[in-house]
């Protein structure tokens, strides 16, 4: 669509700066009424306006074909540092609706991982380094890094949740059957809010805050469309 109107723009622009007697002769090749080059004109245009905002042409550094390398690489985990497991785990489990895919400890440098997902767990492998690799097999998931000793630390001041100063790390996105009804689950639950589905100008859109106070994004198919659709 950008792009058509810009082509559009310049046209008319540019025929403006030839008389209105012009003979076809004195206007640039690709302005004539020459009907191939009109054809040639109109293929150009109709692939320029074809192009999406996705494209490489619109996002230098974009490749368009990824390496071969790659194939077979995807998104498997991201990973937060979290104070105490037993809480965390109960609002990921309960709160979420997520399941507890895999457990890792290690003693020596005292730290627990514990793999949080949608994934059924009645599906995994009962042997212990099978469930291991069967749970790296899985995708988007939530990898809680608890760092022994940090739930009874009265000195422990919490994680950065990279919303505050200096900002990097923003939020994860959860989707659900229905924002609003999620969103009143959420506060007959006791979820801290960021942002409420009503509140600011995005209607229909939420932010919850975890026990650590890492933002979560709350939406649904429904309405993703529409929020999105003036940006599209």
């Amino acid at each position: 669509m950008a792009s058509s109107v810009i082509i559009g723009s310049f046209f008319r622009h540019t025929l403006s700066r030839f008389p209105a007697k012009t003979s076809s002769s004195s206007i640039p090749f690709f302005l004539t009424n020459n009907r191939k080059d009109l054809n040639h004109f109109r293929l150009f245009s109709s692939s320029m306006a074809s192009e999406s905002k996705e494209s490489p042409s619109n996002n230098p550094g974009l490749h368009a074909s990824p390496d071969e390398a790659t194939n077979g690489y995807f998104m498997q985990q991201t990973m937060f540092r979290i104070k105490d497991p037993k809480i965390s785990l109960d609002f990921y489990s309960r709160v979420l609706g997520m399941s507890l895919l895999k457990r890792l400890d290690f003693p020596e440098m005292k730290f627990s991982l514990y793999f949080m997902g949608y994934e059924n767990p009645a599906s995994a492998p009962t042997i212990p380094s099978e469930r291991t690799v069967w749970t790296f097999g899985q995708k988007a998931t939530i990898e809680l890094t608890h760092n022994w000793g940090t739930e009874s630390d009265p000195d422990f001041k919490g994680y950065h949740n990279g919303n505050s100063e200096p900002r990097g790390f923003g939020h994860i996105g959860i989707t659900v059957d229905d924002t609003y009804k999620a969103c009143q689950r959420f506060e007959r639950l006791g979820v801290e809010f960021v942002k409420k589905p009503d509140d600011g100008k995005m209607k229909g859109l939420a932010f919850i805050k975890d026990p650590d106070g890492y933002w979560i994004e709350i939406f649904d198919l429904k309405n993703i469309g529409d929020l999105t659709a003036v940006v599209a």
